[in-house]
């Protein structure tokens, strides 16, 4: 048995901090100081965690490297389980050209610019985010909007602030369930009070992207539908992640983004040759005219049709305990770790929901969608296992990632950084939305953030007397808003449109968007660890 000691470094909580804070310290260096690849880093944390594990906290070999595993094994099921997956289903898309038809279609949705960026950038934008995450939404969108005529840089830009919102519940809900992994929070709790904050951002966004389209014309011509389409989006957001399924909360509120566009006569408004002229200062893609049969069009929205369908039968309460059977509990081999109190972790045993998950849902859509799209099986399969040799490294990067995080909070570690962070006090809750801000901007990824400070975040406010579930939540909140300046996402929006080497200037345009949000979720933090916005938490 191992008893996790809070103050193993000279009996002093400053100095074990210090020392159990060296992994994190690593790892944002090597990726914000020397722009070491992201799986490189990931790894020299996880080899620097299990050594301050071994030598500092004296946490045995066996239960240290039994420990990164359990880590590692839940970064590939279920979390890469649903990305590689959801990957597939847009590869095929791709491969039958139905995605070219899918994109031509949201083209005449509207000839206003300022409505294609909704439309692509942000509702559909989100879609991408629900299904896949990790880089696809702002690389897809990206390329659709220069399609639409959109200049090079600009697309960009849209495409990254569009990326906040639904980021949190991305890759069916990925980031929010790793929260609740690594935290011991429930699932449900943690969805709640997410869905309690980002809509709130939902209701901003799209005036920020008309705003940045086309400026204060943009705003004054239509704001109408943009705050609509931010209503509708936050609404639906907020109803599914805390009463129906976090894993559709972004599914949801894309779908009902979109359906208001469509509902707001404003948005139906055919732009004049002054807006189309100045703000379509690209080259527009001259297969947007090309007529596609309704068959077609009909085959290209099935593939997020099944998804959507599958998901909602598995909400089914009947359904959802028949395909809970399937799930198992193991203890965890070579793991016996209890806290300081003696109290077993939850990490010494691992749940593995075989069926009952998004990853083996968006398999059975994507097995639906072979069939409607009339891929062959082989073909099929090739495109899976390519889909695994594409996103290779972001493996590599995911399972060290967490790994690190189990080997930190296993071993104690992020216990004591927690206890020492709660010092803080009141200011914590302001200081909670800007590590997850952090964590997300050197690592590209709120799910890699949630892993690495969620249990951090716990252990604070328990020591502060603040609500653990506000300061996990506030984690995942606050890291939405980094995305937009991460590198990983800017090198991906430069790459898209042909803007290779040019970060710096899509940083400098997106970092007064990210810091001004990021200000706003740390008021709304503040405002609910206190009396003024307390109503707001379930």
């Amino acid at each position: 048995m191992y008893v996790q000691e809070l103050q193993p470094v000279a009996d002093s909580l400053g100095l074990s901090a210090l020392v159990a804070a060296l992994p994190l310290v690593i790892v944002l260096i090597l990726l914000g100081g020397f722009r070491v690849k992201a799986h490189l880093a990931g790894l020299t944390g996880l080899l620097a965690a299990s050594l301050v594990a071994w030598l500092a906290y004296g946490m045995p070999v066996t239960q240290t490297l039994s420990g990164a595993v359990q880590g590692a094994a839940f970064g590939l099921f279920p979390i890469l389980w649903i990305v590689v997956n959801a990957l597939w289903v847009y590869r095929m898309t791709v491969r039958t050209r139905h995605f070219d038809i899918l994109r031509r279609s949201f083209g005449r949705l509207s000839d206003d610019p300022r409505i294609q960026a909704l439309v692509v950038a942000f509702c559909f934008g989100a879609l991408l985010e629900a299904l896949a995450g990790f880089g696809a939404p702002v690389a897809i969108c990206s390329v659709m909007l220069v399609a639409l005529g959109f200049d090079p840089v600009r697309a960009a830009v849209v495409a990254l602030v569009a990326n906040t919102a639904p980021v949190a519940f991305g890759a069916m809900g990925t980031p929010v369930v790793t929260l609740a992994q690594v935290t011991g929070l429930p699932l449900d709790s943690v969805a709640s009070v997410v869905g309690r904050q980002t809509p709130l951002l939902a209701l901003v966004v799209p005036l920020v992207l008309v705003g940045l389209v086309d400026g204060r014309r943009g705003l004054r011509e239509t704001w109408v539908p943009a705050l609509a389409c931010g209503v509708a989006f936050a609404a639906a957001q907020f109803a599914a992640s805390n009463y129906v399924s976090a894993q559709l909360a972004d599914i949801g509120a894309s779908l009902a983004g979109a359906a208001a566009l469509v509902a707001v006569p404003r948005a139906r408004v055919p732009a004049t040759e002054s807006v189309r002229a100045s703000v379509l200062t690209g080259a527009r893609s001259e297969d947007l005219d090309e007529e596609d049969p309704r068959r077609e069009v009909v085959r290209a929205y099935a593939p997020y049709a099944l998804i959507v369908v599958i998901f909602s039968i598995a909400q089914i309460p009947a359904v959802k305990q028949w395909l809970a059977r399937a799930t198992r509990t193991y203890d965890w081999p070579f793991l016996d770790v209890v806290d300081p109190n003696g109290k077993p972790v939850g990490g010494n045993v691992f749940t593995w929901p075989i069926v009952a998950t998004g990853g083996t849902l968006v398999l059975l859509a994507g097995l639906c969608t072979a069939v409607v799209l009339g891929v062959h099986a082989r073909v099929a399969v090739r495109e899976w296992l390519a889909t695994v040799h594409e996103l290779r490294f972001a493996i590599l990067t995911v399972t060290s990632v967490l790994a690190l995080a189990y080997v930190m909070n296993l071993s104690g570690q992020a216990a004591t950084i927690g206890h020492f962070v709660a010092a803080a006090g009141a200011g914590l809750a302001f200081l909670s939305p800007v590590l997850g801000w952090f964590g997300v901007a050197v690592s590209g990824s709120d799910t890699s953030a949630n892993a690495l400070f969620g249990a951090l975040q716990v252990s604070a406010a328990r020591e502060s007397g603040l609500s653990p579930e506000l300061l996990a939540a506030a984690n995942s909140s606050g890291g939405v808003l980094g995305k937009m300046i991460s590198p990983q996402n800017l090198t991906i929006a430069c790459a898209a449109v042909g803007l290779a080497g040019r970060e710096g200037d899509l940083l400098r345009k997106v970092l007064p968007w990210s810091l001004g949000l990021l200000l706003v979720m740390c008021l709304v933090v503040v405002g609910q660890s206190s009396p003024v916005l307390s109503w707001m938490l379930p």
